[in-house]
């Protein structure tokens, strides 16, 4: 089943095994604040629900921009554990080990980054890869 919320703006997919998987909140506050929501009103309509559940947050995506253009062929070999094949996708994909994420990184300078399990680690990897192409001059300010 799909309960969607209006405030905050997400679906929740509550499955018949008691799990529930809530997507398009925009933080882990309002992820949290969603499910409690979907709880309380599974209950009032007549759903018992045993215990306090356990919130877990599996993956956060979030998207930025650095604020420069990336030469992405170079980066592809500087960065390390990279994966850029521009015929099939025109981003560069860079696993980054410490946070553990997966970023997508554009030409344009935006990126996509995926993986993270807290906020915190998503500002920290952005970060850090912000620092490594200033390092290596691989981002271009116009």
């Amino acid at each position: 089943m799909v309960f969607r919320l209006k405030r905050p703006k997400t679906a929740t997919l509550i499955f018949n095994s008691g799990k529930m998987v809530c997507t398009g909140a925009k933080s882990e506050k309002e992820a949290r604040r969603a499910v409690m929501k979907v709880i309380k009103e599974l209950k009032k309509g007549g759903i018992i629900i045993i215990g306090k559940p356990e919130l877990k947050i599996q993956n956060i995506v979030a998207s930025a921009s650095l604020g420069g253009m990336i030469d992405l062929e170079k980066a592809a070999y500087s960065l390390g554990k990279t994966m850029y094949e521009p015929e099939q996708f025109p981003g560069l994909i860079y696993r980054m080990d410490e946070p553990k994420v997966v970023i997508l990184l554009f030409a344009s300078g935006k990126l996509v980054c995926t993986g993270a399990k807290k906020e915190q680690d998503v500002y920290d990897a952005v970060h850090k890869l912000h620092e490594m192409l200033e390092e290596q001059d691989l981002i271009f300010y116009e």
